[in-house]
């Protein structure tokens, strides 16, 4: 058995035995799971070294998990995956106490840099380069929707939109910024 346990929680039962592979393939014991019962009772049993966290678990909230998995593994490094990143969510999961916060896809380099808590190499992308004004919005309604406890009638309200526009604007990935092009 290794000294470096990863418990994943994942709820897309395609990607989590994927995931569980490429660790395995690097030295990891790996355990999956896909609900937020089983992650807490896996973790208090089984006392996983690391911690990787889908953002959104069913009908569940990954940030909801964060805080318990840390009063039961103070010191596990805690990974947040994430299809539809934000800087909201970003800084919520930051506070909360992910060590770090990624976008899925991740390759498995990515995946373990920050499992073992070194740097995470961003893309190169020059500092002056302007926001996508589509990338802008969905941050935009993000951060409303954060404010607004995910309260989407009350974020429609103060954004000045029809409820349902903003139901489809949520259920649209976000844009992805292509950076060189």
């Amino acid at each position: 058995m290794s000294d470096k346990r990863v418990l994943i929680i994942e709820d897309d039962a395609q990607l989590g035995p994927v995931l569980a592979r490429r660790l395995d393939r690097h030295g990891y014991d790996t355990l999956w799971v896909d609900n937020k019962t089983d992650a807490l009772l896996r973790a208090r049993q089984w006392r996983p070294t690391h911690l990787v966290l889908d953002m959104n678990l069913g009908e569940d909230n990954g940030l909801a998990l964060i805080a318990p998995l840390r009063a039961s593994l103070p010191h596990a490094q805690l990974v947040l995956l994430t299809g539809y990143a934000s800087v909201s969510t970003a800084v919520d999961a930051m506070r909360l106490g992910a060590n770090h916060y990624l976008a899925k896809p991740v390759d498995t380099a990515t995946l373990l840099s920050a499992l073992e808590n070194a740097p995470v190499a961003l893309s190169a992308c020059p500092d002056d380069t302007p926001i996508n004004p589509r990338r802008l919005e969905w941050e935009h309604i993000q951060q409303a929707l954060r404010q607004h406890d995910g309260n989407v009638s009350a974020t429609a309200r103060a954004l000045g939109m029809h409820r349902r526009t903003l139901q489809r604007k949520l259920q649209k990935k976000p844009l992805v910024e292509e950076h060189g092009s």
